[in-house]
């Protein structure tokens, strides 16, 4: 069948007769922009999971692919959508203009949506938060040996100037930034406060739960799901004189600078949770 061209955007089928109409360039221009921009989840979905199962470091995928790369790919697809939005506004025949105004809307949520990262990198300027920033609980030294032989973060002293934070302690900041964290203060005797806690750290999926209960001290790790961050979590527990335990939590990222709330999230969390499972063994 041959066909003849009836205009720009119209093809004759000679032998029928029928028009068969091409989509306007502006249009074309508005799909394209639209299936990169539902694209730009993909990227940082694949930069954050390729961290997590270990196809790239953490570096490159959050430092490189996301924070380098991101913002480029980001701008590009909001250029592409806004001159196909312009275009479709103004070059006849008008319309399809909904399609590019999705795209546009896409990346500037992305946009949005780093712009609160940032703020609450900037609210929360440490990685180690505890319930008691007075006397922080401890690690074991095989945890701090594991997290030396992984370049991870070190385990800061609460009465030390941090580098680069204008002379601020941890104890300082931790009481700033959270001051209603406060230690987990039960009637249960030690032996049954260790074994809630270990109980809770199981089932929040912890992993390398350790328990020593002549320390009164519990361990594990968490794994966030972005990325594959890992930060380490302590619980001590201790006798109240008289009668009961008092338990104080700690929960330390093993890399970054701003663990972006996630550490004082999970010890609420996991204050409230062991408070839950004591009160249901009496």
């Amino acid at each position: 069948m041959r066909t003849s061209r009836k205009n720009s955007d119209t093809i004759i089928a000679t032998e029928t007769g029928k028009p068969v109409r091409k989509k306007p360039m502006q249009a074309r221009l508005g799909w394209l922009a639209l299936i990169l921009a539902l694209l730009l989840p993909v990227w940082f979905a694949i930069a954050a999971l390729g961290s997590k199962i270990g196809v790239w470091n953490w570096q490159f995928g959050l430092g490189t692919m996301t924070a380098s790369w991101g913002p480029w790919l980001l701008t590009v697809v909001s250029a592409l959508a806004i001159v196909a939005f312009l275009w479709a506004l103004v070059k006849k025949p008008r319309g399809n203009w909904i399609v590019p105004l999705i795209a546009l809307v896409i990346p500037v949520g992305i946009f949005v949506f780093l712009g609160t990262v940032r703020e609450r990198a900037e609210d929360n300027p440490i990685h180690d938060v505890t319930t008691n920033p007075a006397d922080p609980p401890t690690f074991s030294a095989e945890l701090l040996r594991e997290r030396q032989a992984e370049d991870a973060n070190p385990v800061e002293p609460y009465d030390q100037a941090l580098e680069g934070m204008q002379g601020e302690t941890l104890q300082r900041l931790n009481r700033q930034l959270y001051p209603a964290m406060e230690p987990l203060v039960t009637t249960a005797p030690p032996e049954e406060a260790v074994a809630a806690v270990a109980n809770v750290f199981e089932e929040q999926g912890f992993e390398n739960v350790t328990t020593d209960v002549a320390a009164g001290r519990v361990e594990g790790t968490a794994e966030t799901f972005w990325y594959g961050f890992e930060d380490d979590i302590v619980a001590r527990i201790r006798e109240v004189r008289g009668a009961g335990s008092v338990i104080d939590l700690r929960s330390v990222s093993r890399v970054g600078q701003s663990d972006l709330g996630k550490n004082a999230e999970r010890v609420r969390e996991l204050r409230l949770a062991i408070e839950s499972d004591l009160s249901s063994r009496n």
